[in-house]
């Protein structure tokens, strides 16, 4: 008999989130535990066949096995690329928020 485990499937938008707890058979990979959560019936714009998955912040494979409370996190596209508004900011003149400005006098 097959042991089963805890795990949770995240995904948020910037108005909503849904967090599902599943029981699923010890073995289970990232991508099917996201398939058994149905969480795709939620959010439809969610792809499947581009997943870009994580587990508490840290960036998975689809065949990651899980493990007892583990919980996916589903990654939206970034909008923007960080590296390019970095440099526009910097063409731009503009200094960051970590630093780069004139010295406070």
């Amino acid at each position: 008999m097959t042991r089963s485990i805890e795990v949770e499937v995240a995904y948020a938008r910037r108005e909503r989130q849904l967090i599902v707890k599943l029981s699923v058979a010890e073995g289970t990979t990232a991508q099917l535990a996201v398939e058994l959560s149905r969480i795709v019936e939620q959010f439809p714009e969610i792809d499947l066949a581009n997943l870009q998955l994580g587990v508490f912040g840290k960036a998975v494979r689809l065949d990651s096995v899980l493990r007892e409370h583990d919980r996916v996190e589903i990654y939206r596209p970034l909008i923007a690329d960080p590296k390019e508004v970095r440099r526009r900011r910097a063409e731009a003149g503009k200094a960051t928020k970590k630093g780069g400005g004139p010295a406070a006098q």
